[in-house]
């Protein structure tokens, strides 16, 4: 009696299994995955710098470390001077290194001969005034500079330039979206996704070895050109 009574009991159990994955079954089959279409649209627009950023130093030498920071000093201090004349901020200067340190010197057979304290001393200078570049650089190299790490060109405000380019980046993939749909004789849904990728570095344009040639009277030539900002823009459409 207690057999029977565990082989219906067993019996059940299986039939209770099988009526769920027969209704798991039948749940998959009436949900079907939604087919989607992924495209990339792309836009680029230009813009002329309105702010440069500039690393100016001042490098020295010599046997007694004492005279070696004294002559940086009295240096530094006369560039410093120099770009201020120039209408440049306060604010806008700030220290981004200041070192010394010994290096040994060798005569050509290799024996050391001495050593000599390095003293670096750089600012990073926000130059607003755009058009001044040139007389910038100048004045400040005649001033005393000779260590010019690079120059690097950028626009303040980047956000109208980049909301007109993402748009138009949207419409792009729109466009390419709707193309490919009629060639596949699909029909577009909903968007379901979107993602952006922005790209906007400024440009280095000068390294240390040119610009610590500038100078000699005048104003150095720089041409600022225009930058470029791009953007990606990834639409994911279902289709029908």
């Amino acid at each position: 009696m207690r057999t029977k009574f565990t082989l219906l009991s067993l019996l059940a159990l299986i039939a209770v299994l099988l009526s769920a994955c027969a209704a798991g079954g039948s749940a998959n089959q009436t949900q079907p995955q939604p087919r989607t279409l992924t495209v990339d649209g792309q836009a680029v627009t230009y813009a002329t710098p309105d702010v440069a950023y500039i690393s100016i130093g001042v490098h020295t030498e010599d046997p007694n470390a004492g005279t070696a920071v004294a002559n940086n000093n009295a240096q530094a201090q006369k560039v410093i001077a120099a770009l201020t004349a120039k209408g440049i901020d306060p604010k806008d200067l700030r220290t981004t290194n200041f070192s010394i340190y010994p290096q040994d010197q060798f005569d050509q057979n290799g024996q050391k001969t001495g050593t000599h304290f390095i003293v670096d001393n750089t600012v990073y200078v926000t130059l607003r005034a755009i058009d001044k570049i040139g007389d910038v650089l100048s004045s400040a190299v005649e001033a005393g500079a000779n260590s010019i790490t690079g120059i690097q060109f950028d626009v303040l405000d980047k956000t109208q330039l980049l909301n007109d380019a993402r748009n138009k980046a949207i419409e792009n993939a729109k466009a390419q979206a709707g193309d490919v749909a009629k060639a596949a004789g699909v029909t577009l849904g909903n968007i379901n996704n979107i993602s952006f990728y922005s790209n906007v570095p400024p440009v280095p344009m000068l390294d240390s070895k040119v610009a610590a040639g500038v100078g000699g009277g005048g104003s150095t030539p720089i041409s600022t050109g225009q930058l470029t900002f791009s953007v990606n823009a990834t639409l994911t459409f279902e289709i029908k």
